[in-house]
């Protein structure tokens, strides 16, 4: 076991039979000056082995809670793993929550992804699975008694792989769908989730960025932009002294990150 770091820093080479460290399994990032900035994505020892984990869950038909703290990039890493970093059986399906949403709201368009594959039976296309992304999943308001009208009906599905159908009143069968899910801890208009619908799910936690992410995703940012406005050479190198002095100071990272936008 290598001498530096922690046991969570590394991962397995299948190739070597070795100890290689996280970051090391990915190919370098490189941003083109044409990438929009609302399109970066960083990846950092934390999003890599946090999103090998959902590959392999997802991969073997677990479902998935990813729970952490506003600005940890919950939604952006998953969605750019469950679009474009899964196996061509996986097709991606997403689904926002708000306070405003609706039990049929939610029905009416999973139902609207899904064809018969025959009588009461409904799914993806034929060798195919859909992973549904249900993001801010503890967003809709409460009812009088604590029940959240759109989590109970995904709950019933947890439970009874199904659902019944709005006109026909005939019970919905519903196959080869998953459900990953991300929600912030309760407060600021997110509310407590009931432990019946938790259960389904194998909970992955996302903390606050450390102090090296964000030295790495600050210092990417501003390359891309020292290249993108065409500074010259002898000021791209001074990326990185800009981001130390600046994170280094109070307030600095407010400030980095405000270069990055201009």
């Amino acid at each position: 076991m290598p001498e530096e770091g922690l046991v969570y820093d590394y991962s397995i080479s299948v190739d070597t039979a070795g100890w290689i460290g996280w970051m090391e399994t990915v190919p370098e990032y490189k941003l083109s000056p044409k990438t929009a900035f609302a399109d970066i994505i960083v990846p950092t020892l934390d999003s890599i082995r946090y999103m090998n984990v959902l590959e392999r869950m997802v991969t073997h038909n677990f479902h998935v809670l990813c729970v952490g703290p506003t600005g940890t990039a919950k939604t952006l890493s998953v969605a750019d793993k469950l679009m474009n970093g899964m196996p061509d059986k996986y097709m991606f399906v997403k689904v926002g929550f708000s306070a405003q949403t609706s039990a049929n709201q939610t029905q009416d368009l999973i139902d609207g992804k899904l064809d018969k594959r025959r009588k009461g039976i409904y799914g993806p296309p034929a060798g195919k699975r859909y992973t549904i992304f249900v993001d801010d999943v503890n967003m809709p308001q409460r009812e009088q008694y604590g029940a959240q009208p759109p989590i109970e009906l995904l709950r019933q599905w947890m439970d009874h792989s199904g659902w019944y159908d709005l006109k026909e009143c005939t019970f919905r069968e519903l196959v080869d769908i998953q459900f990953v899910a991300a929600m912030g801890p309760p407060g600021g208009g997110r509310n407590p989730v009931t432990p019946r619908y938790i259960r389904h799910f194998n909970i992955v936690a996302f903390p606050p960025f450390d102090e090296p992410s964000m030295q790495l995703i600050f210092k990417t940012i501003l390359d891309w932009f020292l290249v993108k406005e065409g500074f010259e050479s002898e000021y791209q190198r001074l990326s990185a002294p800009i981001i130390g002095a600046t994170m280094g100071s109070e307030g600095g990272a407010n400030l980095v990150f405000m270069i990055g936008i201009i």
